[in-house]
């Protein structure tokens, strides 16, 4: 299908070339290898159960399906049935009236799959190239991004989603790199909490990009490919700093949801990230494109979700294929020794040279990661979930 063709060009793929296949090993020792020509095949044999969907009916918290094409987006609606997500979150409405289109054409191509938050908007009528034209930039910016936000969900979305250009992108009209608790910021907060709905905000990244792309980076290739996403360097703020910020806004607002977006981008350390949550009662996270680092640490992750059980949500990133989707279910739901982050041999391993782990968790905790806490802190999406798990079990049946 041309969803999963999509799906698999997301991310750069590399195979092993024939050139290097051809190698003559000098003086009779082996050959060297570049990097991305390395793929061992695994010897172990254990018990394997792959899984093709969700125990329960699951909601993707975080999918991007803007870019697909009418005809992909009802091929996504049928990846999605069986996998058995009832529905998913969009994460690319735009604010104020233009999320009506949005809306529409998720409507007319996969009806009732799909509940949509939409973004911050920071440029408004600005050149894109000048920030000091930036709305964001101009006096009573909070208030006006606060009114496209009740008019957004007036006309339906369901949720405001913040990218990690706060932090590390915008800039304000000094040239300076916004702060996540810049105070300009606080009326937005406060609408949010004040309209009932949830905010996802994935802030930072990765600690490793904030790292030096070295050989000691354990993400090195994965810089490699996209020098882009490294943020090392005094023009940057730290992760630790990013973060803190986070949580100072989190804190100022406690009527307000805050999903945080990646695991809150410290899966690598759970002992943080559980404190922080007991911290902020009001806190979220979601699972999305972190499986690759929860995965390899099972002992330690599932003890996490137990724990947190009523605070964590399901999520993929992308626009939710069965690449993403089937390895997340079989490291949630089986434990299982050892297999890939990513389900398609094709794919150079994208976010590190490792396998992981299932982390086998009971059903009443599934109910609550899978749809349970979404259902409890998105307004409106308990009755679009309910109304395609009734499809879903016929289609079943």
């Amino acid at each position: 299908m041309r969803i999963l063709f999509y799906a698999a060009t997301i991310l750069l793929s590399t195979v092993v070339s024939a050139e290097a296949q051809d190698r003559e090993p000098p003086n009779g020792e082996a050959p060297r290898l570049f990097l991305d020509e390395f793929r061992p095949v695994p010897q172990l044999q254990v018990e394997a159960h792959p899984l093709t969907r969700s125990k329960f009916p699951c909601v993707n918290m975080h999918t991007h399906p803007s870019r697909l094409s009418a005809e992909e987006l009802r091929e996504l609606a049928e990846v999605m049935d069986a996998a058995n997500v009832a529905v998913s979150i969009s994460l690319d409405g735009q604010a104020g009236g233009r999320v009506a289109e949005h809306l529409r054409r998720l409507s007319e191509n996969a009806p009732d799959r799909f509940v949509v938050f939409v973004r911050m908007d920071y440029r408004g009528d600005g050149d894109p190239e000048d920030f000091t034209t930036w709305d964001v930039n101009q006096p009573g910016y909070g208030l006006r991004m606060a009114d496209k936000l009740t008019e957004s969900v007036r006309l339906g979305a369901c949720g405001l989603k913040l990218l990690k250009d706060l932090g590390l992108g915008v800039k304000d009209a000094d040239g300076r790199l916004l702060a996540p608790d810049d105070p300009r910021f606080d009326p937005v907060w406060q609408r949010a909490g004040e309209l009932g709905v949830p905010v996802l905000w994935h802030c930072a990244d990765p600690i490793a990009f904030f790292e030096p792309t070295d050989a000691r980076n354990e993400r090195w290739e994965e810089l490699y490919r996209r020098p882009e996403w490294s943020f090392y360097g005094d023009e940057f703020p730290s992760h630790s700093e990013l973060i803190e910020a986070q949580m100072r806004v989190i804190a100022r607002h406690p009527k307000t949801n805050f999903i945080c977006a990646h695991m809150a981008n410290l899966p690598v350390d759970l002992e943080r990230l559980g404190k922080l949550l007991d911290e902020h009662p009001n806190m979220y996270v979601e699972t999305s494109a972190r499986i690759a680092e929860l995965g390899r640490q099972p002992y330690t992750a599932r003890e996490f979700f137990l724990d947190y059980r009523d605070r964590i949500l399901f999520g993929t990133d992308g626009p939710g294929t069965p690449d993403k989707l089937n390895p997340q279910f079989r490291m949630l739901e089986t434990f299982d020794e050892y297999f890939p982050y990513v389900d398609d041999p094709t794919r150079f391993p994208p976010q590190g040279f490792w396998n992981i782990y299932g982390i086998g968790l009971p059903d009443e905790v599934l109910r609550q990661v899978y749809f349970e806490n979404a259902l409890r802190i998105v307004p409106g999406l308990k009755d679009a979930y309910l109304k395609r798990v009734e499809i879903l079990n016929e289609i079943t049946r």
